[in-house]
């Protein structure tokens, strides 16, 4: 399933992380995709906000990683973007599989370690704050958050 509407802000952009984050099951797995700048942090620290994590979501490019445990649900932000071409042994999975929600920003570079039910929301330019965002499912359990967005876009 997919819905794909316009977000004419960076309030719009957090309002979808907002709505999706109470949703989310331990385990669930978004997969970002956008060029830089199109809003993929934002996004994240949208769902953060509506988590009530208590810190600053900053991109985790140079980290590879960023883990925040003080909130409803543990949640994973993944920056796969220096690890193409690399051996992706670093042990992502256990954060992949485990007892939070992973978002993962260039997920083409570790492929081989996403789970089989997951959301993919790109986020494409469309004008100074506007993008262009789609959300899908690949599973019908996973459909209830397009239905969510689809409600509110």
């Amino acid at each position: 399933m997919k819905h794909t509407f316009t977000s004419h802000s960076r309030e719009d952009t957090r309002k979808l992380g907002k709505i999706i984050a109470s949703l989310f099951v331990p385990s669930d797995v978004v997969l970002l995709r956008g060029d830089l700048g199109a809003g993929k942090t934002t996004l994240v620290g949208g769902v953060a906000e509506a988590l009530k994590v208590n810190e600053d979501v900053i991109s985790p490019t140079f980290n590879i990683m960023k883990c925040y445990f003080k909130g409803t649900l543990p949640m994973y932000h993944i920056d796969a973007y220096r690890l193409e071409g690399q051996n992706i042994e670093l042990g992502l999975e256990e954060f992949i599989e485990g007892d939070g929600v992973t978002f993962i920003e260039w997920p083409q570079y570790i492929e081989p370690l996403w789970p089989d039910e997951y959301l993919t929301i790109t986020l494409l330019h469309a004008g100074e704050d506007t993008r262009e965002i789609s959300v899908e499912s690949n599973s019908p359990r996973l459909d209830k958050i397009v239905e969510a967005v689809k409600e509110a876009f």
